[in-house]
């Protein structure tokens, strides 16, 4: 289970990943007392594919302000990575630029609670942030942002 990050630490990381240019997607914690762990995920304004040459980057710039800065002990670990392949959707932006993956979503309000589908992206004309996902069988779904309980990129390997 993750750990609370004091916000002290969440400003000070997320000040770094910004100034590294490029967006803190998430921070847990986790690890023991002496040897606690940061779990830092990034993500590129642009759109792009995260690299690993990115992530030591902003490992760089997280440890360059933590370091010697006392809200950390001195033995924690970092570890910067993408947000994934099988990424969550979190945001109405999310469901604009991963138009034309493939998605799962689950929520109440979708029968059967879950579908599988192409994301077709936002409804524009709806009151509300409302999602489609067009299912293998050409069924369009719609459910309001505010009601999805989870939404991920589905990787399909090739086989």
């Amino acid at each position: 289970m993750a750990a609370p990050i004091a916000a002290a630490v969440q400003q000070v990381v997320d000040s770094a990943v910004t100034e590294a240019g490029f967006e803190l997607f998430s921070l847990t914690g986790g690890g023991t007392r002496n040897r606690p762990l940061l779990e830092v995920r990034i993500d590129r304004p642009d759109g792009a594919k995260i690299m690993i040459e990115d992530c030591a980057a902003v490992s760089r710039a997280i440890e360059a302000v933590l370091d010697g800065s006392g809200l950390v002990v001195e033995s924690y670990r970092l570890e910067v990575s993408s947000p994934g392949m099988d990424r969550p959707l979190r945001h109405a932006a999310d469901w604009r630029r991963f138009a034309g993956r493939r998605v799962a979503v689950t929520s109440g309000a979708l029968v059967g609670s879950r579908v599988e589908g192409v994301l077709l992206g936002i409804d524009e004309n709806a009151d509300v942030d409302t999602g489609v996902v067009q299912d293998d069988q050409g069924t369009e779904h719609r459910v309001a942002l505010a009601d999805v309980k989870t939404a991920r990129l589905v990787v399909i390997w090739n086989r």
